[in-house]
C-alpha cells in the first residue's frame, strides 16, 4: 500500500514516468488525471497528499475538501490559478518552478517581435496574392537601431530578453515599480514611467505576472496612448490584455499588429473551445501561439523534475526548493 497519494491534475505530455521515477521511491503513488479546468478535483482525488498542477484552477473549496493535502505544486511560475491564501490558512505548502524557461520565453518574445517588426507574415501573404513590392503592406519597416522596445515588467525573463534585444541594436526601456532604476541602468536599459513607455515605444512587450493590479494593464485607455504603428507582444498571462479593446485597436488599424501566446479566455483550461470563441483569430494582423513560449524539450523535462522534487521534499518533511506559500 502506498504511503502517499500524488495526483497530477492535468498534463499535456505523454506519460508521468518522470514524476514516478522521483516520487515512487519514497512510497508515493502517482495518479494522472485530465481535469484541466479543476472542477471536481476534490471528488477525483479525495485522498490526495499532493496536487501537481499544470492548468487546473485550484480553488478554496477544493483545498478545504482535501483533508490530507500537504502540498500544491505548480509546473510553472505563475500562481494565479491557485488560491494561495486558502492554502496558507489550511497550512498547505504551495510551490512553483522558476528559471526553467527563461531563455525559451525570452526567445519567443523576440521571435514574435522580429517577425512583426520586419512584417514577414504580411509580405508572405501579399506574395501569395501576386503582389511583389515593399509597400504592399502599407506599413513602414524600420531598422532595429531606430526602434524603441518598451518592456512592462523587468524580472528574469525580461532581463534575458533585453540583453538579446540590445545586442540586435534596439533601444530598450522598461517599467517596473519593484526594480531600481540603478539596476536597470547597469544593464543599459532605461527606466521610465508607465505612461512614457506607452507614449514613446515602437514595440510594447508584456512580461509581468498576473495579479489584481495587472488585470487589463493594457486596455482601451492604454491602447489609445500608443502611436499608430506600434506592435504589442504578450507572452505572459492572457488577462493582462483586454481582448475586446485589443480587437478594436487591431481592427481599426490603431495598432499595427499583435503577437500573443495566451488569451483572456485561456483555451487550455476549457473543454470544447473553438477559434470562433475569440474574434482575435479572425484578424490578419494578430498572431497567436498556443501558450508555448515556455516550451522546449529541455524546459519541459526541467519543469517536471523540479515540480516533482518540490513535492518529494514536502512529503519527506523537508523545505522545498521553490516554496511560494
Amino acid at each position: 500500500m502506498s504511503k502517499y497519494k500524488v495526483y497530477i491534475t492535468d498534463y499535456d505530455y505523454e506519460d508521468n514516468e518522470i514524476e514516478k521515477s522521483i516520487l515512487e521511491p519514497i512510497g508515493a503513488e502517482v495518479i494522472g488525471l485530465q481535469c484541466k479546468d479543476g472542477k471536481g478535483i476534490e471528488d477525483l482525488a479525495p485522498e490526495a497528499d499532493a496536487l501537481m498542477v499544470q492548468y487546473a484552477n485550484i480553488t478554496r473549496e477544493t483545498i478545504n475538501r482535501l483533508p490530507n493535502l500537504k502540498v500544491i505544486a505548480r509546473y510553472g511560475v505563475g500562481m494565479d490559478i491557485v488560491d494561495t491564501e486558502a492554502a496558507k490558512v489550511r497550512g498547505v505548502i504551495c510551490t512553483n518552478v522558476v528559471d526553467y524557461c527563461n531563455d525559451e520565453v525570452a526567445d519567443h518574445n523576440i521571435s514574435l517581435l522580429l517577425m512583426l517588426v520586419r512584417r514577414i507574415p504580411m509580405f508572405v501573404d501579399e506574395t501569395k496574392k501576386g503582389n511583389w513590392h515593399w509597400n504592399e503592406t502599407r506599413r513602414p519597416v524600420s531598422r532595429f537601431n531606430s526602434l524603441r522596445v518598451g518592456v512592462i515588467g523587468f524580472g528574469r525573463i525580461a532581463q534575458n530578453m533585453s540583453k538579446k534585444l540590445l545586442a540586435l541594436g534596439f533601444t530598450v526601456v522598461a517599467y517596473d515599480p519593484f526594480v531600481e532604476e540603478k539596476y536597470m541602468n547597469s544593464l543599459d536599459v532605461h527606466s521610465v514611467d508607465f505612461e512614457t513607455l506607452l507614449e514613446t515605444s515602437d514595440v510594447v512587450v508584456l512580461q509581468c505576472p498576473y495579479t489584481k493590479e495587472t488585470h487589463h494593464i493594457i486596455g482601451k485607455r492604454e491602447l489609445a496612448m500608443l502611436h499608430k504603428d506600434v506592435i504589442l507582444i504578450n507572452c505572459s498571462r492572457g488577462k493582462l490584455v483586454d481582448n475586446d479593446a485589443l480587437y478594436d485597436a487591431l481592427k481599426s488599424g490603431q495598432l499595427a499588429a499583435a503577437g500573443l501566446d495566451d488569451l483572456e479566455d485561456e483555451p487550455a483550461k476549457r473543454f470544447g473551445w473553438t477559434v470562433e470563441a475569440n474574434p482575435l483569430f479572425s484578424l490578419d494582423n494578430c498572431f497567436i501561439t498556443p501558450h508555448v513560449a515556455y516550451y522546449s524539450q529541455e524546459s519541459l523535462i526541467e519543469a517536471r523534475v523540479k515540480a516533482a522534487h518540490n513535492v518529494r521534499s514536502v512529503l519527506l518533511g523537508q523545505q522545498p526548493p521553490n516554496r511560494v506559500v
